[in-house]
């Protein structure tokens, strides 16, 4: 390891000022700070707080954190692909003598599905990141390390590779670099992208039918039969197990509510990710879901209200979307309010609205719009409180 930093040292000449290659510099050192700890240090004048812990390695720590949900996704791709297979058709796929698929082929082919979409988002991502920061002369910012991971998850695995490069393009561009790049943009950009490809192409990306991995065949998802009734039957063949464990079509990493807490597990453990917005929108959604339930207007039946926390992407969202730092609300009262809204908005948009049942991407977007609002209204009421203390 010391022997490949020395190689990348030995090429810093040649992007500092007066080298061949200066305009590229700050490509050259995003690359050399994501591997290595930057040996640059605070200077003697004022205050800092020193910490090992710098942005990149926080980026890295919520990747971490979305492993468990992109590794079960990729499995899942597979599972789903094939169940609805025959005998034969898995014969003809895998080899004669073969008439079930093994953990490992399902791998295989969740793996084949979901590097290019990945691939794609990073390399058009990253390249118009490195695009942005070689004219501007600033150095490329760490917050496409987690958007580039999150988007890919919160697609379908058969989503059209040039919508997913169109929706990278307009998350990075519109959603962050017009606002000013990482830690100034107003919504979070992996939504921002996902709310692209649903408004602009809702064949492929709405919660009605979103799994077609074998011709001729298209799976519902659960929110889709729900806005139909079908999870009504006493037959239903998905179980609250099934939703909470992931087994089940939906956007590659949103399907299992186990994997999406043990990234909540690691994101509150390591203190990168805020547990009042997780904890308090779960309340919201319980709380909105018992409402509409006790109102007769909820399609989960009689007695499942709980079964929003586990459909769709109310997990992930809650966990990884809702959390996001430069979004949400920034105070710990605020955040309270912004995650408990959050949760009330996304039941209400699910039960309400059947041409959309997945209500959890446009209420924190709303709430993302809302998050400097609420903030404003908790400082406000915390000067008031201390001003009365003051002139009693």
């Amino acid at each position: 390891m010391q022997f490949l930093r020395d190689k990348v040292k030995e090429l810093r000449p040649l992007f500092e000022k007066g080298g061949k290659l200066e305009k590229f510099y700050f490509i050259y050192e995003a690359h050399e700070t994501l591997f290595f700890q930057p040996d640059h240090v605070t200077g003697p004048k004022g205050a800092h707080i020193r910490d090992a812990v710098d942005m990149k390695r926080m980026m890295v720590t919520v990747i971490v954190a979305l492993l468990p949900c992109m590794l079960f996704g990729v499995w899942n791709i597979g599972h789903q692909h094939f169940e609805v297979l025959t005998s034969a058709q898995i014969q003809a796929e895998l080899g004669l003598g073969i008439e079930t698929a093994s953990f490992i082929d399902k791998i295989i082919f969740g793996g084949i599905k979901f590097v290019p979409i990945i691939a794609v988002c990073y390399i058009v991502g990253l390249g118009i990141e490195f695009a942005f920061a070689t004219v501007r002369r600033h150095a490329i910012a760490e917050g496409f390390l987690v958007t580039g991971m999150l988007l890919p998850l919160v697609v379908p695995s058969t989503i059209p590779l040039w919508q997913v490069a169109v929706a990278t393009a307009f998350a990075v561009i519109l959603g962050k670099e017009v606002f000013g790049g990482t830690g100034m943009n107003l919504l979070n950009p992996a939504l921002t992208a996902r709310a692209f490809l649903f408004f602009a192409y809702p064949a492929q990306i709405s919660g009605d039918k979103v799994w077609v991995d074998v011709d001729g065949f298209s799976a519902a998802t659960v929110l889709g039969d729900a806005a139909q009734g079908l999870t009504m039957a006493a037959d239903y063949k998905y179980t609250f197990m099934d939703m909470f464990l992931g087994f089940i079509p939906g956007s590659i990493g949103e399907t299992s509510a186990l994997a999406c807490i043990i990234g909540a597990a690691i994101l509150v453990g390591t203190g990168v990710g805020s547990w009042r917005v997780i904890v308090s929108m779960v309340l919201g959604g319980l709380a909105m879901g018992w409402l509409v339930e006790s109102m007769g207007a909820n399609f989960f039946g009689t007695e499942h209200f709980y079964y929003h926390l586990v459909a769709g992407g109310f997990a992930f969202g809650a966990v990884f979307m809702a959390t996001d730092p430069v979004s949400a609300a920034q105070t710990n009262t605020g955040k309270w309010f912004y995650g408990f809204l959050a949760g009330v908005l996304a039941i209400l948009v699910r039960v309400i609205n059947p041409a959309y049942p997945e209500g959890v991407m446009l209420a924190i977007l709303l709430m993302n719009v809302l998050a400097p609002l609420i903030d404003y209204f908790v400082v406000s009421a915390n000067k008031n409180k201390r001003l009365k203390r003051a002139t009693v």
